[in-house]
């Protein structure tokens, strides 16, 4: 249960955490916003150190590196796919992906689940689908290169997620803060290389500070939660982070949510009360 309440708060956060990142894309070149939020995540996670601990074990350095550059691989394939689009397709495809693999990876190394798990797992994967879709859904084909792209970002969320599984349980915070400064250097790097490209707009510096800290937030509630509970569930629930996008846009916004999202909110509903059963 408290495996499952972790994983709805990281899934809470991840989805705000867009919200303010993709409003922010709006003024700037993304890379510039990117530029923002990495540090402020890293700055989080390194004022949570003296609070929860950090052990910077081989393993912790290892498996957090390669969440990081698993982190910032997801952030050319996923701004190429929403440029190429249409996204009311690829942003499923995109969620789905990043949920099955971690579940695929729990499933193998042994995880076991019991009948409320098997019939609330797929209806989440379900929920997923159907949350991350926007009207019209079948109305416009995408090309392949944006499959491929959709499928490569929902990879590198899905591995970024795996790796941080990966750590050793005793490292604390160690394997998040070694990643961000990986993803932060990268980054930076990136800016760099393409400095040229990326315009002369200034971006919402609150704003993108803002989704910075509840990504930090989100990597480390997904992190406790995968410690204590079975990592096929944790991801599934984590993925339904379109959803809190969705009601914010309807809140903020005043998008309107559409009927299949509809049918998707009551049906995550109804998977994370089955996930819940003991």
């Amino acid at each position: 249960m408290i495996a499952l309440l972790l994983a709805l708060g990281s899934s809470l956060a991840y989805g705000c955490a867009d919200f303010l990142g993709g409003l922010g894309a709006r003024k700037a070149h993304v890379l510039r916003t990117v530029l923002i939020a990495a540090p402020a995540s890293l700055a989080v996670e390194l004022a949570l150190w003296p609070f929860l601990g950090a052990s910077f074990s081989s393993g912790a350095l290892a498996w957090g590196t390669a969440s990081g550059v698993a982190s910032t691989a997801a952030f050319a394939p996923l701004y190429r796919t929403l440029a190429i689009g249409p996204m009311n397709v690829l942003s499923p495809i995109t969620a789905l992906v990043s949920a099955m693999l971690p579940v695929s990876v729990g499933l193998l190394q042994g995880e076991h689940l019991d009948l409320a798990g098997l019939v609330g797992l797929p209806l989440a994967l379900a929920a997923v689908v159907l949350v991350s879709a926007g009207q019209g859904a079948g109305s416009a084909r995408p090309s392949r290169t944006a499959l491929l792209l959709a499928f490569g970002a929902g990879t590198a969320i899905a591995l970024q997620l795996i790796f941080l599984h990966q750590a050793p349980a005793d490292s604390g915070v160690a394997p998040l803060i070694m990643g961000r400064a990986v993803s932060s250097a990268l980054t930076l790097a990136a800016v760099g290389l393409m400095r040229r490209r990326l315009g002369t707009e200034r971006p919402a510096y609150a704003m993108s500070a803002t989704a910075g800290g509840l990504d930090a937030l989100a990597n480390l509630l997904f992190l406790l939660a995968a410690r204590s509970g079975d990592l096929a569930v944790v991801a599934v629930v984590t993925a339904l982070y379109p959803a809190s996008t969705v009601l914010l846009a309807r809140g903020v916004l005043s998008e309107r949510i559409h009927r299949g999202q509809l049918v998707g909110l009551g049906t995550a509903a109804i998977a994370v009360s089955l996930l819940a059963l003991p």
